[in-house]
């Protein structure tokens, strides 16, 4: 079995590959294709998000790039100094992770940024191959419930014994860390159900964690 966490060229999902495609032919100047991680593949933090935004990742072809939802994120990388830049522009603006890889658990843009139950378990497989890869101790942060569940799926463990819930902590598969936290996601800040206070909460569990370890 090919141990592969990304193709560029995947049509596993009809639906999403015909997505791209009708994407490209309205944005050519657009990415448009899988989305690979962003991040040293050996760095001791993970972060999981759902999928690329239509006018973000899907066209900087950068995790969290482009769109309202990478705003917080990057900069509390940076305040916590994950990253070397509080913003992420493109993927030419020479911004570098520290100890730090960001993925997301469907690698195509879905349309109305919603992916079906069966391209989540069909992304799956690229998803559970880098999570395996991952060394004892590492710190694993779910951004949302889907992300959340699909780490929980990817080591074969039951959702009901592991419910997602912001700054619930897990420890699964090879002794690693999982951290959940609301996504950071324009709905998400602007109602506050997620503040930035919260979430820089989260993101000192995830040092507190590491520095454990």
């Amino acid at each position: 079995m090919s141990k592969s966490i990304y193709q560029a060229n995947c049509r596993k999902c009809i639906r999403l590959a015909d997505f791209l495609k009708t994407s490209k032919q309205k944005y050519p100047d657009y990415f448009c294709k899988p989305v690979p991680a962003f991040g040293d593949s050996k760095a001791k933090f993970l972060i999981v998000g759902l999928a690329p935004g239509l006018h973000g990742a899907n066209a900087t072809g950068r995790p969290f790039t482009g769109d309202f939802a990478g705003i917080l994120l990057y900069e509390t990388l940076y305040k916590f100094g994950f990253s070397n830049k509080s913003k992420s522009v493109n993927a030419d603006d020479k911004l570098k992770l520290n100890n730090c890889r960001i993925t997301n658990a469907v690698k195509c843009v879905p349309p109305a940024n919603k992916p079906t139950t069966k391209e989540i378990k069909i992304c799956n497989t690229y998803l559970k191959n880098e999570l395996q890869a991952l060394q004892h101790g590492n710190v694993i942060l779910a951004l949302g419930k889907i992300a959340h569940d699909s780490i929980i799926r990817s080591f074969d463990l039951k959702l009901n014994q592991y419910p997602f819930g912001h700054e619930n902590i897990y420890e699964i598969g090879n002794s690693l860390t999982l951290i959940d936290s609301y996504h950071c996601s324009r709905y998400n800040t602007q109602t506050k159900r997620l503040t930035r206070k919260q979430f820089e909460q989260v993101f000192k569990r995830v040092t507190d964690t590491l520095n454990k370890s």
